[in-house]
């Protein structure tokens, strides 16, 4: 699928997320968990962003119930890399209930609006070991 300027720079940022929390669980941990993505269910680590409900499924068939413990940790490097807050307009007392796909998409929407308005957002790149800032 072919990709505009925000929705390319969001992809890039969303697979680093996802590179963090494998690796989080060993470095060959994380190969063999692309490769087995790959191979098996036939989902390329570029391919992910643009199939987030499909990874989301594969996650859980192959961690079970701690696929919501990494699912969590992505969302968590994906805000600390872009730090988009997203408002809740509801009331206070309904605490909105997102699941892995719906947070993802939510990000990606909020990250191309503020590309789209040229509005400044800060996103965090890591370019081998140092972690490089663009607006």
């Amino acid at each position: 699928m072919d990709r505009d300027g925000g929705d390319e720079k969001f992809a890039a940022v969303l697979l680093e997320a996802i590179d963090k929390a494998f690796a989080s669980l060993g470095e060959s941990v994380k190969e063999a968990i692309y490769f087995h993505l790959e191979h098996n269910f036939m989902i390329a680590r570029q391919d992910i962003p643009d199939k987030i409900d499909d990874f989301s499924v594969l996650i859980e068939r192959i961690f079970g119930l701690g696929a919501r413990n990494l699912e969590l940790l992505i969302m968590q490097n994906l805000y600390e890399k872009i730090r988009c807050l997203y408002r809740w307009e509801g009331p206070r007392w309904l605490v909105p209930d997102l699941t892995f796909k719906e947070y993802v998409n939510l990000m990606r929407l909020s990250f191309e609006n503020a590309v789209e308005k040229e509005e400044k957002m800060e996103f965090f790149i890591y370019v081998g070991e140092k972690q490089e800032q663009r607006t």
